[in-house]
C-alpha cells in the first residue's frame, strides 16, 4: 500500500559519535576528502548506495554498526581530528580577516568608482594563506573595517553545492556554488539566498529511440543536509508575501551551511498556502511566465525578509552589500527600497541608497537568455492590493521597462531592472564584459559602448571540488618536478577510472531504455584507457552546438576508428524540458552513438550532474567546446578540466578567448561575420575542428619518444596544471569581487547616508530637468605654435575654446571634456584620452560660458577630437551613471573634426 504521508526519522547517534552530525550538516564535506573518507569508513557499501551523501548514510547505518564505531578507538581518533579540523576551519583567521586587519591599519579608504574594463593584471593562486597570526581569535561579528563590508548577501536562483543537494540546472548554479565555497575558504562574510525546489531541476533518461525523458523526484527537506530556521520559541519562521487579490504566500526558510557561509533557501510548500501557492517552488525553471514571476518575487522580496529574520535570530551582521547573480533576484532591490520608505524616505532617496550597495552580475550575452515579462503581468502583481505598499506601480515598471532604442517598450526586463538598481555591474569574462556593454548600451544613450559602466570579473572554479584527489595530493608546486612517466601514469589512472564509470552508467542507461542483459555484452568493450579521450558535457541550447561534431559523419567515423590514432568521445548534457529543438539535438547525437560501428568509441551519458562531472573532467585528455562565438558568456567546464591536466580544444569564446595559449590547448577557428549564413558557418567550423583533431591533436597524443611517452603532450599537460590552473580558480574570482566590487560598494553604502542619498536624488532630479538646455554652441581650435599651412605636427598644442550654454545649471554641476585620440576610417575615436576644460568667465548677456584647455598632440597619424559635457557629483560611481551627455550638434560652429592624417 502507498503511504499517504512521508517523513524521515533521524537516527540518535551514540554520544561519542555525535560530532558526525555536525560534520554531515556542514557541506564542507563535499570538498574535503578526509571528511568524505571518514564517512565512507562508517559503511562503505552504504556510502556507495547513498551516492556519497552523509545525511542519507547516517539515516541507514544499522544501530549495531554505530555501537561498534562508538567503541572503535581508531575511528574515534579520526572523528575527533575531523571535528577539530572543521572547528579550526570555521573559526580561524583566513585571507579576508587579514585584509580587514590591513585595511584598519591603513585607515579609511575613499569612495572610488569601478573601472569599466578588466585590468588584466596577474592574479594570485587559490591558496588562502592567513595574514594574521595563526590561532588568533576571529570575532563572531567582525568590526566595521575601513573599506571591506561586514557582510555580503549573494542572491541566485540556483546553487550547485553538491549532488546531495540538487538545486541547480547548469553553469549558473555551479558557479554560484563555487562562489560560496571559495568565499568560505577565504573567510569572506558571504550569505547565500535562494529557493528550495521540491523537485529540483529534473532527472534525465532516454527512450529506446533516444528521446529525452524528464523525471521529477520529490525531495524531502528532512532527508537533505538542511536545518529549518526557527524562532526562539521553536516555531518555524514564516516569510509572508501578498499576491494579487490579497492572496497570501508564505514560505519557510531552510538553512544549508556551506563551510563558513550560511545559505538560506525559501520553500513555499507549507500548509498555510493554497495549492497554487504551494507549487511556486515546485521545480527549477518550470512553469509559465506567471510562475516564474512568482518565483522571482519570492526569491528577491522574500529573500530579503529571510535575511532580516536570520540576522535577527542569530546576531549575524546585516548585509552592507547585496550581490544579484543574474536578473532573477532583482526584486530584492525593490524590497530594500520599500523598507527605507517605511522608515520615512521618499522613493528617489531610497533608490539612491539601495543602488550604492548593490552589485549586479549578468551571465548572458543574448537578450533571449534574460527573463522578460509582459508589462500588465508585472503591474497586476504590484498593484494596490499586492506587494510593496508605498511604491507606486509606475515607479516599479519604470525600473524594468525597455524604454530605450532597440528595446521592446511593453516588456519588463529583469536584467534591465538589475542594472538600474545597482551602482556596479559586471559580466563574467573580458569578452562577455565587452558584449554586455554593447548589449546594454541603450541604457546609457550617447556613450560609446566601451564607456558603459559594466566591468568584468572572469569566472573561476573551486579547485577542491573539481580536482581529482590524486591531483590534489600532488599539488601545483610538484607538477613542475614530477617526472614525465609519473605524470603520464597519473593521466592514465584518471582515464581508466572514467572508462570504468562510463561502462557502468552506459549499462544502467541501456537497461532504462528497455535493453535486456543478453544484448549488452558489447558494453564491456566500450572505450579504451589508452585511447585519446575527448569530453563534451554541458546544457544543450542550440548555440552550444552539441551536434557540430556530427556535421560530416563519415569524417567523424574515420577519426573514431583510425587504425593508429583513434579518438573516443564522452558526451553528456540536458536539454530544457520545453526545448524540443534541444531534445532533437540530443536524439541525433544518441542515434549516432547507438551505431554498432562506433558505439565503443562515442557514448552519450544521460542525467549529467555534479556526480558524473567530478569523474568526467579528470578522465578526459581533451575538453571540447564549440559554441557560436560570442554567445558563451564564460563557460567554466573547460576550467574544471584544466585543473586536472586536461587540454582545451575550444572556440575563442568566454574565458578561453582571454587565456588561450598554445601551451594549454588549441583554438578552433571561427567564421565570424554578418555576411555568412549559419549553415555555412557550421560547415566551416566543423571542418576546422576535424582538421585540428586529425592533424594536430591526435598526432601529438600518439607521438611517442624512445621512452614510449608523448613528451610534447606531457609538456602541455604540465603547463596547463602549473600556469593555467592558478588563473581559473574561484578564489581568484572571489578576491576580485571583494577588491573591485564589494569593497567599493561597501564604501559607497556607508558614504550614502539617507541625508546624502536625498541630496544626490534631488541633484539628479534637477540635472535631468535642466539637461535639455545644455548645449555646445561653438568650438574653436588654434595650433600653438602656428605651423606653416596650418599642418599639425607632433609635439604641438591645440588650444581649445568652447562656448556653451548651461541653462539653469552651475559650472560645478558639469564637467566639460575634450575627448581625443586616434580615429578610424569612420572618424570614430579610439584609445581616447579625456582632457577637462576649465571655465574662464561667467555667463555673458546671452547666458553662454567660455571653457578653455590645451590639448597636446602627442601621437602621429589620424587624430581627432570632440567635446562633450557630463554631469558631475562627488557621490557618482561613474561619469555615465546619470545616463546624460551633451555633444556638439551638426550645426555647431567649427564642430570638432579630424585634424591630422
Amino acid at each position: 500500500m502507498k503511504a499517504i504521508r512521508r517523513f524521515s526519522v533521524r537516527p540518535v547517534l551514540p554520544e561519542p559519535l555525535r560530532p558526525l552530525n555536525r560534520l554531515a550538516r556542514n557541506l564542507r564535506w563535499s570538498w574535503h576528502p578526509e571528511t568524505r573518507e571518514l564517512f565512507e569508513s562508517v559503511d562503505p557499501e552504504g556510502w556507495r548506495e547513498s551516492g556519497g551523501d552523509p545525511v542519507r548514510l547516517l539515516g541507514a547505518v544499522p544501530l549495531s554498526r554505530l555501537a561498534d564505531l562508538a567503541e572503535d578507538r581508531s575511528f574515534l581518533r579520526r572523528l575527533t581530528a575531523a571535528a577539530d579540523d572543521l572547528h579550526d576551519y570555521l573559526t580561524g583567521p583566513r585571507w579576508y580577516q587579514g585584509r580587514v586587519a590591513a585595511e584598519d591599519r591603513a585607515g579609511p579608504t575613499p569612495v572610488e568608482s569601478v573601472p569599466t574594463v578588466s585590468s588584466g593584471a596577474p592574479v594570485p593562486s587559490d591558496a588562502s594563506v592567513p595574514t594574521v597570526a595563526p590561532g588568533a581569535p576571529v570575532p563572531s561579528v567582525p568590526p566595521a573595517p575601513s573599506g571591506l563590508p561586514t557582510a555580503i548577501a549573494y542572491f541566485s536562483p540556483e546553487f550547485g553545492i553538491t549532488a546531495a543537494l540538487p538545486q541547480y540546472s547548469g553553469g549558473l548554479g555551479i558557479l554560484a556554488g563555487d562562489h560560496l565555497k571559495a568565499a568560505s575558504d577565504l573567510g569572506v562574510p558571504l550569505m547565500g539566498v535562494g529557493l528550495l525546489y521540491r523537485h529540483g531541476y529534473f532527472r534525465q533518461s532516454l527512450s529506446r529511440d533516444g528521446w529525452q525523458q524528464e523525471h521529477y523526484p520529490v525531495l524531502d527537506p528532512d532527508e537533505l543536509p538542511l536545518t529549518q530556521l526557527c524562532e526562539t520559541d521553536g516555531r518555524p519562521v514564516r516569510i509572508p508575501l501578498t499576491l494579487p487579490g490579497g492572496r497570501p504566500l508564505h514560505a519557510r526558510v531552510w538553512q544549508a551551511q556551506v563551510g563558513r557561509v550560511p545559505l538560506l533557501l525559501l520553500d513555499s510548500d507549507v500548509e498555510e498556502n493554497g495549492h497554487g501557492e504551494r507549487e511556486v517552488t515546485d521545480r527549477l525553471y518550470g512553469g509559465g511566465s506567471e510562475h516564474r514571476l512568482l518565483q522571482e518575487m519570492l526569491l528577491g522580496i522574500g529573500g530579503v525578509r529571510a535575511l532580516r529574520a536570520y540576522c535577527r535570530l542569530t546576531g549575524h551582521p546585516e548585509p552592507e552589500v547585496f550581490h544579484t547573480n543574474e536578473g532573477h533576484a532583482g526584486f530584492q532591490g525593490l524590497e530594500r527600497i520599500r523598507e527605507l520608505i517605511a522608515d520615512g524616505a521618499d522613493f528617489d532617496t531610497a533608490h539612491e541608497a539601495v543602488r550604492a550597495g548593490t552589485v549586479f552580475t549578468t551571465h548572458t550575452p543574448v537578450p533571449a537568455g534574460i527573463d522578460r515579462f509582459d508589462r500588465e503581468l508585472v503591474a497586476r502583481h504590484f498593484g494596490d492590493d499586492a506587494e510593496l505598499p508605498g511604491i507606486e506601480v509606475e515607479r516599479i515598471l519604470a525600473l524594468g521597462m525597455e524604454t530605450y532604442p532597440g528595446g521592446e517598450p511593453n516588456l519588463f526586463n529583469m536584467a534591465v531592472m538589475g542594472l538600474r538598481l545597482a551602482q556596479r555591474a559586471n559580466g563574467v569574462s573580458t569578452l562577455h564584459g565587452r558584449v554586455s556593454r554593447e548589449m546594454f548600451a541603450g541604457l546609457w544613450p550617447g556613450f560609446d559602448p566601451e564607456e558603459v559602466p559594466i566591468t568584468s570579473v572572469t569566472n573561476g572554479v573551486h579547485a577542491p571540488t573539481w580536482t581529482a584527489p590524486e591531483v590534489t595530493r600532488l599539488g601545483a608546486r610538484q607538477f613542475g618536478h614530477l617526472g614525465d612517466s609519473e605524470l603520464w601514469e597519473l593521466r592514465r589512472t584518471l582515464r581508466k577510472r572514467l572508462v570504468a564509470e562510463v561502462r557502468q552508467r552506459l549499462y544502467a542507461s541501456w537497461r532504462q531504455r528497455g535493453a535486456g542483459t543478453a544484448e549488452l555484452g558489447w558494453i564491456d568493450g566500450v572505450l579504451d584507457p589508452d585511447v585519446l579521450t575527448i569530453g563534451f558535457a554541458r546544457r544543450v541550447p542550440s548555440y552550444k552546438r552539441l551536434t557540430l561534431m556530427l556535421r560530416d559523419q563519415d569524417r567523424l567515423m574515420e577519426l573514431l576508428l583510425h587504425p593508429e590514432r583513434p579518438v573516443q568521445i564522452v558526451v553528456a548534457g540536458k536539454a530544457h524540458p520545453a526545448d524540443d529543438g534541444g531534445k532533437r539535438l540530443v536524439q541525433e547525437l544518441v542515434r549516432f552513438a547507438d551505431d554498432p560501428r562506433v558505439r565503443h568509441r562515442l557514448v552519450f551519458l544521460p542525467d549529467y550532474g555534479m556526480g558524473m562531472a567530478q569523474n568526467l573532467y579528470p578522465g578526459c585528455d581533451v575538453w571540447l567546446n564549440n559554441p557560436l562565438r560570442p554567445l558563451e558568456a564564460c563557460g567554466t567546464s573547460g576550467m574544471k578540466a584544466a585543473l586536472n591536466g586536461c587540454l582545451n580544444l575550444s572556440v575563442l569564446d568566454g574565458w578561453w578567448d582571454e587565456w588561450y595559449e598554445p601551451d594549454f590547448g588549441w583554438a578552433i577557428p571561427t567564421a565570424d561575420g554578418d555576411a555568412i549564413d549559419e549553415t555555412r558557418r557550421d560547415d566551416l567550423e566543423a571542418a576546422a575542428l576535424y582538421d585540428l583533431l586529425e592533424q594536430r591533436v591526435a598526432p601529438r597524443f600518439y607521438d611517442r619518444g624512445l621512452d614510449g611517452l608523448p613528451g610534447r603532450w606531457i609538456a602541455m599537460v604540465r603547463r596547463t596544471l602549473t600556469t593555467l590552473g592558478p588563473k581559473v580558480l574561484a578564489g581568484r574570482m572571489v578576491r576580485e569581487y571583494v577588491e573591485r566590487l564589494y569593497a567599493p560598494a561597501a564604501r559607497s553604502h556607508r558614504a550614502l547616508t539617507l541625508e546624502s542619498a536625498a541630496e544626490l536624488a534631488v541633484w539628479k532630479t534637477r540635472i535631468r530637468a535642466a539637461w535639455p538646455d545644455v548645449a555646445v554652441d561653438h568650438v574653436e581650435a588654434h595650433l600653438t605654435p602656428p605651423a606653416p599651412g596650418g599642418a599639425a605636427e607632433l609635439g604641438s598644442t591645440l588650444s581649445l575654446r568652447v562656448r556653451m550654454r548651461l541653462g539653469a545649471l552651475d559650472p560645478a554641476d558639469v564637467e566639460v571634456q575634450a575627448v581625443a585620440g586616434r580615429v578610424d576610417d569612420t572618424d570614430h575615436i579610439t584609445d581616447a584620452t579625456h582632457v577637462p576644460l576649465k571655465p574662464t568667465a561667467g555667463p555673458d548677456l546671452e547666458g553662454s560660458r567660455l571653457y578653455e584647455a590645451p590639448l597636446a598632440l602627442n601621437r602621429t597619424g589620424p587624430f581627432g577630437y570632440t567635446i562633450r559635457v557630463l554631469p558631475t557629483h562627488p557621490l557618482l560611481s561613474h561619469p555615465a551613471e546619470p545616463g546624460l551627455i551633451a555633444i556638439p550638434s551638426e550645426t555647431t560652429s567649427e564642430a570638432a573634426g579630424v585634424l591630422m592624417r
